[in-house]
């Protein structure tokens, strides 16, 4: 018989697949994983509780007041959040033998080795040790899977502890899944690092919404230049983030991730680019504002720094440039010439050694009082919170509205208490002196701190008033008695809301000052450059859901006159990669009413450049179970106008895009899809303006007396528009539809 030859190539397989089957690396008998404990059940069962955090047993999912919580198996999981994160205590569970390599378990919340925590105890010694990522504000809600090596401890007995003795921010534990195995989970890797050479304008990196947010930190030839919590995608990404490094051109750029599962792909995904990855549709995506500001990626929040410089408005805001929740807090920037089209420039704000970037306000400093201007240039001035600890306030400053510097002697006010932001400045002309609003609990007590400087950099307490939280605005106004200050309307006593319809004499000359804060609620009263002193109670400000931390214009020109103000419009937008948006500009004004001086909202006439087709409809009378005058109207994007006298009907009825938005004359209020805020009458009549983008309705009326913002995601498909009277007549003087074009540019797609 000849000689059997088998080729080299396949005889080293065949030993190599034989040596990997007998050695063990291919385990085809690997032993069952072994549960130790899903939190499925109605209670903890055997484990011992202590203390309250943990509750009355597994929670099935988020407690109330917590940010949302993912990333665990079925219903259940123990979260220590019972109660908020002031409750302490301990979770036991029953002693068990160690009878595989690895434990592994889902874990999340506080990063406190000690406090927050998981530890694996023998003979009531703690071997291993295991927390959540979260050790600052900010952070992730989401357990993510980690696991020990426990190969050494094999038939020795043991229990887990679960540990929350910690009562500040992050001050609780989240655990899931609790796993006795012999398959090695993916271990992670500390302090993985990718370097890259500079050629481009952007580097895009993969992002997986809900992730373990990652620390990444970013050094520029070894140098370190900013920290973010990123929640990077593994595999396949959600979406790009993109992180300019154009002015480190030609230089080493290192991204370096504090911990990273070694079959991660994230490090290896991020791409060089000149433009933003996976952009082709930006400002088209589905649930884009087309009229309201959002960024171009990522989170964004409070406006900071409204300010109108080198003829051009700038809008500044908070912004997580990396994730789609809020995080990583820098100043995000835009400009626009008509408070209409807007440019987004990129941020102008890094968290830094101070910390994160949080809100603030901006000014030009025409007399160049800080000396951070020269010759015929007036700095352009950015001051902000920086919320580390300490918790400071800080400036930056541009001659050219573009490039910002931040202030060598940093911090210019030093922290007051842990809770102290938001500084709203402004010159105070009749006193020489810049003026600072700021935020400030004090002895539990919310508060508004007056500051003074003669520089920006030298800070003065003045006076402190109570009852604000959070970005304060103040400004002075005249009051406008010019409607109806010489004719007195006729009372609705069945409307407690009639009374503001009614008109007092108030000079014309007359001019209040307005503070305000987060919430929209003010105050109107005097100010002497040193103390406020209001002299009305706490007034009610926008009566609709998700509008906050509005703020106004400074430096708007002489002969423009307006206050103009921008709030956060909180549109949630899932899906998408960015998230939240920022209302149309409202012009504000103080109107004399019965009861005093009040705010009005209306939007700026510019937003009229945006109108693609009109429809007058002139005056209309609507019977009950009449026509639809707007039946053969459609639009995505409406401004709708009318005026009218409610007659003998009981109700006046809008429905746009699906959304119903409902006048009840009898109580004189409006109700948006339910949502019911009081709107009287003004002349016998009612004035109603109303805008619908994407994903919200920004509704006035009474004049501007009630402005009602009012996030919705409308149905796409419904471009419907009707009005209708209910119980008797109705009489238009007019109704008019707008049918508006796109702010974005409809060529702009990769910037």
């Amino acid at each position: 018989m000849a000689e059997s030859k088998m080729p080299m190539a396949k005889l080293f397989f065949t030993l190599h697949f034989s040596f990997l089957i007998c050695g063990g690396a291919l385990n085809l008998h690997a032993a069952e994983d072994l549960l130790l404990a899903d939190f499925e059940g109605p209670n903890y069962g055997d484990w011992k509780v202590t203390g309250e955090a943990f509750g009355p047993g597994p929670a099935r999912g988020t407690l109330p007041g917590q940010m949302h919580v993912d990333g665990f198996k079925g219903k259940g999981l123990v979260n220590s959040f019972f109660k908020g994160d002031g409750t302490t205590g301990t979770l036991t569970s029953p002693e068990f033998k160690i009878e595989r390599k690895f434990i592994s378990f889902l874990i999340g919340g506080g990063k406190d080795s000690a406090k927050t925590c998981m530890n694996l105890l023998i003979a009531g010694r703690a071997v291993r040790n295991a927390t959540g990522p979260n050790g600052q504000p900010g952070g992730s809600e989401t357990l993510a899977p980690e696991s020990w090596d426990v190969s050494e401890f094999a038939g020795q007995s043991a229990t887990i502890q679960i540990l929350d003795q910690a009562t500040g921010s992050w001050g609780h534990i989240n655990v899931d899944h609790i796993v006795q195995t012999d398959r090695k989970p993916p271990q992670l890797l500390t302090d993985a690092k990718r370097e890259l050479q500079i050629t481009r304008r952007y580097l895009n990196l993969p992002i997986k919404n809900g992730a373990p947010k990652r620390k990444v930190t970013t050094l520029v030839d070894g140098r370190i230049e900013v920290k973010n919590d990123i929640e990077l995608a593994n595999a396949t990404p959600d979406w790009w983030a993109f992180m300019d490094v154009s002015a480190w051109r030609g230089k080493t750029v290192t991204l370096q991730v504090d911990r990273l599962p070694e079959d991660s792909t994230a490090l290896s995904a991020i791409e060089q680019s000149d433009s933003i990855k996976g952009a082709e549709d930006l400002y088209r995506e589905p649930l884009r504002g087309q009229f309201h500001f959002s960024s171009r990626r990522g989170w964004n929040n409070d406006p900071n720094g409204l300010v109108y410089f080198n003829q051009e408005y700038h809008q500044f805001y908070q912004h997580n440039p990396y994730g789609w929740p809020w995080g990583n807090m820098h100043w995000g920037h835009a400009v626009s010439r008509d408070l209409v089209h807007w440019q987004e420039l990129g941020d102008v704000l890094a968290p830094d050694d101070f910390g994160p970037m949080f809100s603030g306000s901006a000014v030009v400093d025409w007399n160049n009082t800080s000396g951070l201007g020269a010759e015929g240039q007036p700095p352009l001035v950015l001051i902000y919170t920086a919320a580390g600890n300490p918790t400071v306030q800080c400036i930056a400053s541009s001659t050219d509205g573009r490039h910002f510097t931040k202030w060598s002697g940093n911090p210019v006010l030093k922290q007051i208490t842990r809770d102290n932001r938001d500084p709203k400045v402004f010159w105070h002309a009749p006193t020489k002196q810049w003026v600072m609003t700021l935020y400030v609990e004090l002895n539990k007590v919310h508060t508004i701190h007056f500051l003074s400087s003669p520089n920006l950099k030298d800070w003065t307490y003045l006076s402190r008033t109570e009852g604000f939280f959070e970005c304060p605005d103040f400004f002075e106004l005249p009051v406008d008695d010019s409607r109806s200050s010489r004719r007195k309307e006729a009372k609705n006593t069945n409307s407690s809301a009639a009374s503001e319809s009614q008109s007092v004499l108030t000079s014309a000359a007359t001019r209040k000052w307005v503070l305000t804060a987060a919430s929209s609620e003010y105050l109107v009263g005097s100010f002497d450059g040193k103390t406020f002193t209001p002299e009305t109670p706490k007034l009610p400000g926008h009566r609709g859901r998700g509008f906050y931390a509005a703020q106004t214009f400074s430096d708007l020109p002489a002969n423009d006159g307006r206050r103009i103000q921008i709030g956060w419009l909180q549109t949630e937008t899932r899906g998408m990669p960015f998230n939240q948006s920022l209302s149309v500009p409202l012009e504000l004004k103080l109107t004399a009413t019965a009861d005093g001086p009040r705010l009005t909202w209306t939007p700026v006439t510019e937003l009229s450049a945006l109108r693609a087709k009109s429809h007058h409809l002139g005056a209309v009378t609507l019977q009950p179970e009449g026509a639809n005058p707007l039946a053969g109207v459609q639009a995505e994007l409406v401004e709708l106008r009318a005026e009218f006298a409610p007659g003998d009907a009981t109700e006046v009825i809008f429905n746009v895009r699906g959304a119903t938005i409902i006048y009840d004359a009898k109580k004189q209020e409006l109700a948006v899809n339910n949502h019911r805020a009081p709107a009287p009458l003004r002349d016998g009549r009612q004035r109603l303006i109303l805008y619908a983008d994407r994903a919200s309705l920004e509704v006035f009326a009474a004049d501007g007396l009630t402005y009602l913002p009012y996030p919705i995601n409308l149905d796409p498909n419904n471009r419907s528009l009707a009005v209708s009277a209910k119980g008797g007549t109705a009489k238009f003087q007019s109704l008019e539809v707008h049918e508006l074009k796109s702010s974005w540019p409809a060529a702009r797609s990769s910037p």
